[in-house]
This record gives C-alpha cells, sequence and structure tokens, in this order.
C-alpha cells in the first residue's frame, strides 16, 4: 500500500484511478512494480557502499621498487632464465667488476627493475666499494658475477641444497642464487624493513663472490655485519644490511 501526501497539481498519475479519484490523503493499491520518481526528487533508498577486499597478492611501493609485480610466490618454476638485457658502465672508482642478471622465466618480476636495486645497493658507498674500493657494472654478456633471481625449488637446486627447500640464497661459483621466497617476504626480524633486508642478501652473497667468509654477531645490541647469516637470526645484533654502515650505534651497556 502507498500514502500519497502531494497535492493534485505535482502528482504523476498514478494508473487509471488518478483521472476520477481525489488524491490527498487517499490510500491506494498499488503493484508490485516500481513507481517512478518525479525529476528531481531523491530515490526512496541507495544501496549500501560495497567493500572491497584488499589484494593480498599487491606489491607495495618498496616491492616495485626491487622488481616484483605480484607477491604471489610459486614454489617451482620454470628452470629457464632470462638474461636482463643491456649495460651499465662502472659508477664509480677502483676495481671494476662486471655483473649479469638473470631472472627464472615466469616469475612476477620486472627484470630492468630487479637488475637495477642489485646494481645500486652494490655500488652504494656504504657496500663493498666503500671509499672507492671498487665498483660493479652490469652486462648481458659474460660477467664473473651472475645474479639470479629464483624461485625456491630452483634456488635450492642450484644452490645444491634441496633441504632447505628453497628458504636460503647461496653462493655457488660465479652464481649470487636469490631466492624469490626471500625477496618478497624477507625474514620475521626483517619484516618492518623489507627493503634492507632485500640489499642485505645482495651484500651478503656477492660478498661471497668477492672472497668474504661469515662473520658472527660482534655483541648485543651492535650491528650485525653483513657477512653475518642475518637470515637464519640476527643472534641479538641490529638488522644491518651494509658491510660499511655510516651510523653504526653504540654498543649495547
Amino acid at each position: 500500500m502507498l500514502v500519497l501526501l502531494r497535492s493534485p497539481s505535482v502528482l504523476q498519475p498514478v494508473g487509471a484511478l488518478a483521472a476520477s479519484w481525489p488524491l490527498i490523503g487517499t490510500v491506494l493499491p498499488v503493484s508490485p512494480q516500481a513507481v517512478p520518481v518525479p525529476p528531481g526528487d531523491a530515490p526512496f533508498f541507495t544501496a549500501p557502499p560495497t567493500s572491497v577486499a584488499p589484494d593480498p597478492d599487491a606489491p607495495t611501493p618498496a616491492d616495485r621498487a626491487a622488481g616484483i609485480q605480484r607477491r604471489t610466490v610459486a614454489q617451482t618454476g620454470s628452470g629457464e632464465f632470462d638474461v636482463v638485457p643491456g649495460s651499465v658502465p662502472p659508477p664509480g672508482r677502483g676495481e671494476v667488476h662486471i655483473v649479469r642478471v638473470e631472472v627464472e622465466r615466469g616469475l612476477p618480476v620486472d627484470g630492468e627493475r630487479f637488475a637495477g636495486f642489485a646494481l645500486a645497493t652494490l655500488n652504494d658507498d656504504r657496500s663493498w666499494g666503500h671509499d672507492g674500493a671498487m665498483t660493479f657494472a652490469r652486462t648481458d654478456g659474460d660477467a664473473e658475477i651472475v645474479v639470479v633471481l629464483a624461485s625456491p625449488d630452483t634456488s635450492a637446486l642450484l644452490c645444491d641444497d634441496r633441504g632447505s627447500r628453497g628458504m636460503l640464497s647461496c653462493r655457488n661459483g660465479p652464481r649470487v642464487v636469490l631466492t624469490f621466497r626471500r625477496w618478497v617476504d624477507a625474514t620475521d626480524e626483517y619484516a618492518d624493513n623489507v627493503t634492507a633486508y632485500r640489499q642485505y642478501v645482495v651484500n651478503h652473497e656477492v660478498g661471497h663472490a668477492l672472497g668474504r667468509g661469515h662473520e658472527r654477531c660482534p655483541g648485543p645490541g651492535r650491528l650485525a655485519p653483513a657477512m653475518q647469516q642475518q637470515t637464519l637470526g640476527l643472534k641479538g645484533c641490529a638488522q644491518n644490511p651494509w658491510p660499511y654502515p655510516a651510523d653504526p650505534p653504540a654498543p649495547a651497556p
């Protein structure tokens, strides 16, 4: 039932009864069909706003800067690699190390951005080229260091460490193998700073390619050395991705 309270001068005809019945205060039967709304009148109701659930695999700005296009991590990859094309000259002084960058085909990764992130890390003054000690160039040809981003299973195979199920990166011969699992998720202790973890793992594994060995946490609250196995735990040390950090904090008392 519909009660119409408008004056006859502004009413729209309602069926055949509108021609002969006075409508003010009159109760008329209505059909279940929608009654037209006069121009300018507000609709009888508005639909509640719909909410869209956030996409858990959407990359963050930090992810995109590291080349990640989707945060989806498939355990098994194609086993085939694409070399990131192009070359970048060494930007600094000192001994030049030539790097090639490869990405396992099918990973949701922008190879150019990943390569740019890796080389920017290595050529940061806090990295191995500190104070002009060395510098890094990129090529798509022969290189002494090959930085590889691979799926967990492929990285475990390349690292000859299938027991890790691709949770660990490594250096094996000229290859610096970075597992996509850690590239996306880092570790629990680096969950608040995934960019720093990505810089750490590049510096750590390339450090092995340069002949550096593992180091231990020097003490609670001290910066973890870049060559500490920080993926396995900070052991009381503070996060640190750099071989030569700019402002090391004072040791804990």
